[in-house]
């Protein structure tokens, strides 16, 4: 009988298979690990009967909401859901969904739309997309990592997408080659919000940010890539930042971009400090 696996780790869920890969792909290379353990699978009827997950929806602010799963599964990232002009988007996506959790958006208006920032995050967009009937949208670059097969992928290509107005993705690279923030405009009374997934991160101290190729490795990205991913962010039109751990700089959030490219370059080319 095929199964759709989901890997305990990264919380991927995979195509319908007789038996569960001997590793997930996703977790099998820098930027992720195979638990210590070994790897693990469970499916999502497995994770829905045993009634130990619960989504919870909290209101941001005007027209964003945040959600993420209790307990932590797989990374334990946060989605964002963002109205904007009549269009609803789930920015990135968690694994874990039940009916419970489906009839709650559709009470705050429903989805238009998914879009992801980077593989990391593809968790079951499948499940999501086909219980909203919607379409998803991942860069092209980073095609390969789609563990399960969908007609409702869009793979956009080039440096940006216009989703809707006042929505659009730009394709930043670093962490992955086709990795994507969300500017939203309209959001922040106008101000602006971006939401970076881990493409730009949100550090402990949330005056600033960083850039990796590989989070749990600790693999940073060369300064050339961080000046290009600085000089793109530069173009775009925000105050507010919410990265993919719920973790927001409230203001100055692009000066706070510009002056944490300056000082990791400094940190890489040993000009910050002495040790």
């Amino acid at each position: 009988m095929s199964t759709l696996y989901i890997c305990t780790t990264c919380g991927t869920q995979t195509d319908c298979l007789n038996d569960p890969p001997v590793k997930c792909l996703i977790c099998s290379e820098e930027r992720q690990y195979i638990n210590p353990n070994g790897q693990q699978w469970t499916t999502m009827e497995e994770m829905v009967s045993s009634k130990q997950f619960k989504n919870e929806i909290k209101y941001e602010e005007k027209d964003l909401y945040s959600m993420k799963t209790e307990p932590d599964v797989g990374i334990g990232q946060t989605a964002y859901i963002v109205q904007s002009d009549n269009f609803t988007l789930l920015w990135d996506c968690i694994t874990y969904i039940d009916q419970l959790t489906v009839d709650k958006i559709k009470k705050i208006g429903g989805l238009h739309a998914i879009a992801l920032s980077h593989p990391h995050y593809y968790s079951s967009q499948i499940e999501w997309a086909e219980a909203f009937d919607i379409p998803i949208y991942i860069h092209e670059d980073d095609q390969e990592w789609v563990l399960r097969k969908s007609e409702k992928i869009v793979f956009w290509s080039g440096e940006s997408l216009k989703l809707s107005e006042g929505l659009i993705l730009h394709r930043l690279g670093g962490h992955f080659k086709g990795g994507a923030v969300l500017e939203w405009n309209k959001g922040n009374h106008h101000k602006g919000i971006l939401l970076t997934g881990d493409i730009i991160q949100v550090v402990t101290d949330r005056k600033w940010v960083s850039f990796m190729y590989s989070y749990p490795n600790l693999i940073p990205l060369p300064a050339k890539k961080v000046i290009d991913i600085a000089d793109k962010v530069a173009k775009m039109n925000f105050d507010r930042i919410y990265n993919a751990f719920h973790r927001i700089i409230q203001k100055d959030a692009k000066q706070a971009v510009q002056k944490s490219a300056e000082r990791y370059i400094q940190a890489l080319n040993g000009t910050l400090f002495e040790t």
